[in-house]
């Protein structure tokens, strides 16, 4: 018979937070690169390339983490954080450069802060929810539509981009939903 074995806690250096750490630390010269390239609207293959690395890093503090069998109340916050800096904040970089239209953006930003400000109103109430497998694939679809803005041989394809952000739009504000119904649903049950 298989024993249940609990996870432990990590400490903010353990590798996972480590590398979620990273994700901010870059972020400001993922900004900066989309701006630098303003003659091309964002795009560069620098920006590409380190949209990439840094997205790769999402994937692997969580592999990291469930390798090593640990949680850390560090990197539950730091992570979507770390998301929402990548994301929002390339995205309103893309917008100063007249790649993306603020109004998509702006949808994006509502919701992110948003339901961040609820999951706080929850927590002081005692109520945690955990991430949804659909709040990964969401990052995963906002990820894609900004390494597209910014992939040099897709330049000249003003069209795909914009159907990307919407989807990525459509997909944030679908999963938003779910996380207001979850938190509505878990607080009729703790008679809150």
């Amino acid at each position: 018979m298989a024993e249940l074995i609990e996870p432990r806690q990590a400490g903010i250096t353990h590798p996972a937070n480590l590398l979620t750490i990273t994700r901010l630390v870059f972020a400001p010269l993922l900004f900066w690169l989309v701006l630098d390239a303003e003659a091309t609207r964002g795009v560069s293959w620098a920006a590409f390339a380190l949209g990439i690395a840094l997205a790769s890093t999402d994937f692997f503090d969580g592999k990291v983490a469930r390798r090593a069998n640990v949680v850390s109340r560090s990197g539950a916050f730091l992570d979507p954080l770390a998301d929402k800096v990548v994301i929002l904040g390339s995205s309103v970089c893309l917008v100063a450069v007249d790649r993306y239209w603020w109004v998509p953006v702006t949808i994006m930003a509502v919701r992110e802060l948003g339901i961040t400000a609820w999951r706080s109103r929850w927590a002081r109430e005692g109520l945690a929810l955990p991430a949804r497998r659909s709040a990964k694939y969401k990052v995963f679809v906002q990820g894609v539509a900004l390494a597209a803005a910014v992939m040099p041989t897709l330049e000249d394809q003003d069209t795909a981009i914009a159907v990307l952000l919407w989807i990525a739009v459509v997909w944030t504000v679908a999963t938003g939903i779910q996380y207001l119904i979850d938190g509505r649903n878990a607080l009729s049950t703790t008679g809150d």
